[in-house]
């Protein structure tokens, strides 16, 4: 695991839909590899995963550095509210 990482989770029926929408979106440009339970998105800042649960999907970014952490988490979160506008779901990103 990288020394930077934050995680945010969102109640959601359909996790396995914004899996697919995300890493389907960020595929066009850089290595993703995804199913309906999970899904990794490599930024050249780090990495992105997110992982069906239970009761919705949680989101996972990590990075070496804390600036990176955060511009993954604005890419990754401001990508996935847009896609979720419907459900009007947001990421509210915890440390660790």
């Amino acid at each position: 695991m990288s020394p930077f990482s934050s995680s945010a989770f969102v109640a959601t029926d359909t996790p396995a839909r914004y899996i697919s929408r995300l890493c389907k979106h960020f595929a066009h440009k850089i290595p993703v590899s995804f199913d309906e339970q999970q899904g990794r998105i490599e930024f050249g800042a780090g990495l992105a995963t997110l992982k069906a649960e239970n009761l919705g999907l949680r989101l996972q970014v990590e990075s070496n550095s804390s600036e990176d952490l955060q511009r993954l988490e604005g890419v990754v979160g401001s990508h996935f509210e847009r896609f979720a506008w419907q459900e009007e779901l947001t990421l509210d990103w915890q440390p660790g």
